[in-house]
């Protein structure tokens, strides 16, 4: 695998004439430009010590000139969905849709998702995700009876074993429509994310009493002092409008906890009207958005022997210009919902910029990545902060054009001043778990 350093970190040194964003740097008054910098970074004892322009720290010892590289800090992908990612070899979608999606992953998961069988794929993700640079998840774990009985306790597991490498976090995913029969899901089911320390969620669209049962959601989350993160309207039918009664449900009862929606793909095809009022909701209630380009684009306005018009994506512009807090992240890996992907932001990021066009100007999009999702984590990740671990990615790559040009191009990544293995987990790995006609013991 490609690399920066001709010698890998050890604990301390001298990283100089580095390139950084300036947002990314704590308490710089410019950050909203985009402005990259040409810096030294001493590092001392695993933590980043000082950042100064570049040839004041030049008296240091263990001096790594990286001749403009650009330094990113180690990076958040706020929705994942660790629990599905790597089926696809023995359960791919049969159409590309995403009622087939949803069907083969609910066939997958009454067959084979044994606490082995999970354990074993997350475990992969979370490998080629450390080593691409990332240090913080949030993933949403499939609870449907008995599957929640099985993924919490394991997932409490899997965050112990990786604290210090990634920070893990967990969202409840259910369908809402589960409340039109079973009510009485909802309170144990919440019970058990609040003793994992998780956080509340659901997927939503437009079910009948659609505001009753997101009220119920609501509830129980402010009952138990829990956070909120949504699926919501991941369809380009214009009649799916439950991001905007989630903001009405959010200002009625008063909710003050912190508040995500992930997808929000029908936004994009709703008049001006109904855009203009959803938007201004949103920015009241302070609800923030997560877009999924990659697999949004996968699934969305599909249909056999047709070029897709539409994108799938929401509206991140029109967000962002109300102050709305929005990020970019992975969703699904290798699955019926997304049949690639590799748990790499910096492959998400690049595709985002242009899917969604962030650029014409750069500006601080890759807060999208970095502090705006850890933030909403309530992590410490995601910023080049003095005092703080020194978790960086080191690129070759001196511009966001020659980053975004070449994504896969040199890389290493520090973790607490120390140069990691970057070597990524071989699919060979999971060959064991993708013989057809598995069964869940």
């Amino acid at each position: 695998m490609a690399e920066v350093l001709t010698d890998p970190l050890k604990g301390s040194g001298l990283l100089g004439n580095a390139t950084v964003p300036s947002c990314l740097l704590t308490g710089h008054s410019e950050g909203a430009s985009g402005e990259l910098l040409r810096v030294d970074m001493e590092i001392e004892a695993g933590k980043l010590a000082r950042i100064a322009p570049a040839g004041t720290l030049s008296n240091a010892r263990n001096i790594v000139d990286l001749d403009g590289g650009m330094v990113l800090p180690t990076l958040v992908d706020l929705h994942t969905h660790l629990d599905k990612g790597q089926i696809w070899p023995r359960k791919p979608n049969p159409d590309g849709s995403f009622m087939g999606a949803l069907e083969a992953v609910g066939d997958d998961r009454e067959a084979n998702w044994s606490a082995d069988d999970v354990r074993a794929r997350m475990e992969f993700s979370l490998k080629s995700a450390f080593a691409h640079g990332t240090s913080a998840i949030r993933t949403h774990l499939d609870s449907v009876p008995p599957q929640e009985t099985i993924s919490w306790p394991l997932f409490e597991e899997i965050r112990q074993e990786w604290k210090g490498r990634i920070d893990l976090q967990a969202v409840c995913l259910f369908g809402i429509d589960r409340l039109l029969t079973d009510e009485a899901y909802l309170e144990p089911v919440a019970d058990r994310v609040a003793a994992a320390g998780g956080v509340m969620g659901a997927v939503t669209y437009m079910v009948d009493d659609l505001d009753r049962h997101l009220e119920s959601v609501f509830r129980v989350a402010m009952d138990r002092g829990l956070d909120l993160d949504f699926h919501v309207d991941e369809t380009l039918d214009p009649s799916a409008v439950t991001l905007r009664h989630i903001a009405e449900t959010a200002l009625r009862l008063g909710y003050e906890g912190k508040i995500v929606c992930g997808h929000c793909c029908s936004l994009s095809m709703h008049e001006d009207a109904e855009v203009d009022r959803t938007l201004d909701l949103l920015a009241q209630a302070e609800i923030a958005v997560v877009t999924l380009p990659m697999c949004n684009m996968y699934l969305q306005d599909r249909q056999a022997g047709r070029t897709p018009r539409r994108r799938g994506v929401t509206l991140l512009h029109e967000m962002r210009a109300r102050g709305i807090k929005v990020a970019v992240a992975s969703d699904n890996t290798r699955d019926p919902f997304y049949a690639y992907g590799d748990l790499d932001l910096i492959e998400v990021y690049t595709q985002a910029t242009r899917i969604l066009q962030l650029d014409h100007p750069i500006a601080d999009w890759i807060r999208c990545i970095t502090t705006t999702p850890a933030s909403l984590m309530n992590v410490e990740h995601g910023s080049l902060t003095p005092g703080c671990a020194a978790n960086l990615i080191l690129f070759r790559a001196r511009a966001w054009n020659e980053l975004l040009s070449r994504p896969a191009g040199p890389r290493d990544v520090i973790r607490n001043g120390y140069s990691i293995d970057r070597a990524l987990p071989d699919y060979r790995e999971l060959d064991h778990l993708m013989q057809k006609g598995q069964v869940r013991p």
